[in-house]
């Protein structure tokens, strides 16, 4: 593999790891399945109430989402709203912060409910943005993020980061987990949850979403991520966990804000919850996209197998919702991989011939 093709290849798998693009727009196709929400056991639609009644007492309630779904994050605004005015006090935990970043969360949280003048809110906007290193991130995945943290500071509402920092996620994706320090070593938690037929799986996954792109060092290295993330992720909402039976005025559940495929079929992080503490109950509300094809809704709910496991859905809870963009990420992939070539051809075509002249 050349150096140009490995840095392309960096270009679409890096963002897998630490975010996910907006998609461009495209038309859109309607389907009965929007908007229904699907108990999985049963494969029955329920009423947005029944939903929230039993899920109301689990301790950890997952609203995965895919990430740049404006859609997604509206679904988790009610559910958090309801949740509140039902007195079921949640602590929010968010993947898309650092477990290291939640001291700002909550210094965010205590500056009030009582509402602020544009140009005060605007100042405290800016400043958490900054202090969160979001300032050269996308302003509309930004605001999907600030609605939410706006929605906790208005009720007063425990807060944390879930996630390693940005600086750790890029060196594991660099040297991969036996190529760090000792001193980095030591500030990576690992639940020593061994799952070889899932680390598969994932790699497949990695494989399939960047257009059957493999390189096998990268690969490794992707997964090293993705383990060392959902372990402290996993980490942390066990401490959240704790934190919840202690705190006062700590009446609901831990809602954790997270990617989707950090929560399906019940692995990535909620296994590894379930190995540092079987004690604490887990929900997994699925917000999910309908497919770019129709679908029916038993292709929905295909389990996966893997080997010496049962067969897991993909949630326990399935709703539907449309989709961003119904354009195929590989056809963009390809186009920008054929681009690379031809101006790679054309610049050594243009290279001076530097062989010594017959005499």
């Amino acid at each position: 593999m050349t150096r140009s093709l490995f840095h392309l290849l960096l270009f679409f798998v890096v963002p897998m790891i630490f975010a996910c693009a907006t998609a461009p727009k495209v038309p859109m196709r309607q389907d009965p399945l929007i908007d229904k929400i699907i108990h999985t056991a049963t494969r029955h639609p329920i009423p947005f109430n029944t939903l929230v009644t039993r899920i109301a007492d689990f301790d950890v309630i997952y609203l995965s989402e895919k990430h740049d779904n404006p859609m997604h994050h509206a679904i988790q605004h009610r559910i958090i709203q309801h949740l509140v005015e039902q007195k079921k006090i949640p602590i929010l935990g968010f993947e898309f912060f650092s477990m290291d970043d939640t001291p700002l969360l909550l210094n965010f949280s205590d500056s009030g409910r009582a509402p602020h003048s544009p140009k005060m809110e605007t100042a405290l906007e800016q400043k958490i943005r900054k202090q969160l290193n979001w300032d050269s991130q996308s302003d509309t995945m930004w605001a999907y993020y600030y609605d939410l943290l706006k929605l906790a500071r208005e009720n007063q509402l425990l807060i944390s980061g879930l996630d390693l920092s940005v600086s750790q996620k890029r060196r594991i994706t660099r040297k991969g987990l036996e190529g760090l320090t000792n001193i980095e070593k030591k500030l990576i938690f690992s639940s020593q949850f061994s799952n070889e037929p899932y680390a598969a799986y994932m790699k497949s996954v990695f494989k399939e979403v960047h257009c059957g792109m493999g390189h096998g060092k990268m690969t490794s290295r992707l997964y090293d991520t993705w383990v060392a993330r959902n372990d402290k992720m996993a980490l942390s909402i066990s401490q959240l966990y704790e934190t919840q039976l202690y705190e006062q005025g700590a009446k609901g559940p831990i809602v954790i804000i997270i990617g989707g495929g950090h929560t399906q079929y019940g692995l990535g992080v909620m296994d590894r919850v379930r190995a540092i503490n079987p004690d604490i109950s887990q929900v997994n509300i699925s917000l999910s996209e309908i497919t770019r094809k129709p679908s029916n809704l038993g292709e929905y709910l295909e389990p996966l197998e893997l080997e010496g496991f049962e067969p897991a859905l993909p949630a326990d809870y399935l709703w539907f919702t449309q989709r961003v963009s119904y354009k195929d990420p590989c056809e963009e992939f390809k186009a920008s991989l054929k681009k690379m070539k031809s101006n790679q051809m054309k610049s050594n075509q243009m290279k001076p011939n530097k062989m010594k002249p017959k005499e």
